[in-house]
């Protein structure tokens, strides 16, 4: 049941939000300059602002809202695989794991054929272990020292192992996403897979053409760089024990324990891999000061009625079936930006997106399909995001960086858009069989 939130509380319940955006994108793109202003400053300018603002409880209740969403499980989860992500990628990079892996790579292929590789990459891998973070957490080393090899902007090329991550999260069977879209809409798996599929195919082909035959100045790839086989195995590992289906934290703790055994089978001192480790993890410091200070600030927007008043909103307008779909699109992604989680986003709107389906005659399959597709083109494109925090930290790089070369969400919210004004879905050809 959503509660009906008044204009003036509403607002007030976004203002955060709007604090925030306004502080780090809109001064930011003003200025011309993402360094200038920290990530984690503006979040807690907006979090401060909210707990001054907020009047529907005392200010230590507040805090305690704040602390509570902060220090959820999934947030104490989500911040364990950044101190594992780190330690594996930090280690890998100092003993010469991951120049080994770019190395025998690039090799093999020619230089106009890395990017797209590295895209097909994304793709195959989150389709097989439905996380866009392994993903993420397994190519994004590799992806900046493919850039350093090829002469591209690292940002560049961390945006395509970006874009092909959501293509897998989006789609396969095992993604919590596709779980949460289903089971909230009430359709089987495969039909929202066939639905979703005609979206994502060519939004797909269309990035894979892009990277293949855009004019893109890139060095040619060297030829003949030496590489030490052995050190490539933590890698194939981590890539192996991810496509199996094996938890991301018991991958990449495997990940750590055979980087550590083949370093010191070539000699490192084992004080100096604790040292590398170290290191790996207190690079995630920013990342988890950023992660906290997200779930605490938009805790207490949902809190304060901020959630409700957009659903609120939105539904009120619907007219017809395109604009049920465009409803439910808007709902699940306004609520995205709000919460920076696709799959909490999906939950939260689920049972108002199933009666709009209902009601205007559309299919379950496709009222799926919408909500997992533009959960993840929201969580794709926003700064703040977990996946896209975790790369740019990997990659060393302001989390706006990558945001002008995500060509896949772009181009999947473009066929999103184009599906529901031609609404092809609600053919009764296509009805036929729900």
């Amino acid at each position: 049941m959503v509660r009906k939130i008044g204009i003036y509380k509403g607002c007030l319940a976004l203002s955060p939000l709007i604090v925030f955006l306004g502080l780090y994108v809109v001064v930011s793109l003003v200025i011309g300059d993402f360094y200038k202003i920290p990530l984690s400053v503006a979040l807690l300018v907006a979090t401060v602002w909210g707990l001054l603002v907020f009047r529907n409880q005392t200010f230590i209740e507040r805090v305690e809202i704040f602390a509570r969403e902060a220090g959820n499980s999934n947030i104490l989860y989500m911040i364990w695989i950044f101190l594992l992500a780190g330690c594996f990628a930090t280690l890998a990079d100092k003993t010469g794991a991951v120049e080994s892996t770019v190395a025998l790579t690039i090799n093999q292929l020619p230089s106009s054929f890395v990017m797209p590789g590295l895209f097909l990459a994304a793709c195959f891998i989150s389709m097989a272990i439905g996380t866009s973070v392994g993903t993420v957490v397994a190519l994004t080393p590799l992806a900046v020292n493919f850039a350093q090899n090829v002469g591209a902007d690292i940002p560049f090329f961390v945006a395509i192992v970006l874009g092909g991550s959501f293509f897998g999260d989006n789609l396969s069977f095992i993604s919590d996403t596709t779980i949460a879209a289903t089971r909230t809409q009430g359709c089987k798996m495969n039909e929202k897979f066939k639905s979703n599929f005609l979206l994502v195919l060519p939004a797909a082909i269309i990035t894979f053409g892009i990277y293949l035959f855009g004019d893109f100045t890139i060095d040619s790839a060297p030829s003949g760089v030496p590489a030490n086989p052995w050190l490539v195995i933590p890698y194939l590992a981590v890539i192996v024990l991810a496509i199996s289906g094996v938890n991301v934290s018991l991958t990449l703790l495997s990940g750590i324990l055979l980087a550590i055994i083949i370093a010191l089978c070539l000699g490192y001192d084992f004080f100096s891999i604790l040292g590398f480790m170290g290191e790996g993890m207190d690079g995630m410091g920013n990342l988890i000061i950023v992660t906290i200070l997200a779930a605490g600030m938009l805790g207490l927007i949902k809190s304060a009625g901020g959630v409700d008043f957009l659903l609120g909103v939105l539904t009120s307008k619907i007219k017809g079936k395109r604009g049920a779909q465009g409803a439910i699109a808007s709902l699940v992604g306004i609520v995205n930006l709000c919460t920076a989680n696709n799959t909490v986003a999906i939950l939260t709107v689920g049972s108002i997106s199933k009666n709009i389906a209902s009601e205007y005659n559309i299919l379950p399959r496709r009222s799926a399909s919408l909500l997992d597709t533009a959960s993840c083109i929201v969580q794709s494109l926003i700064p703040y995001g977990a996946q896209t925090l975790l790369a740019t930290s990997l990659a060393s790089i302001p989390p706006t960086a990558p945001w002008p070369y995500l060509y896949y969400p772009w181009a999947l919210a473009v066929i999103v858009i184009l599906s529901i004004i031609l609404s092809p879905f609600n053919r009764p050809r296509l009805l036929s069989k729900n």
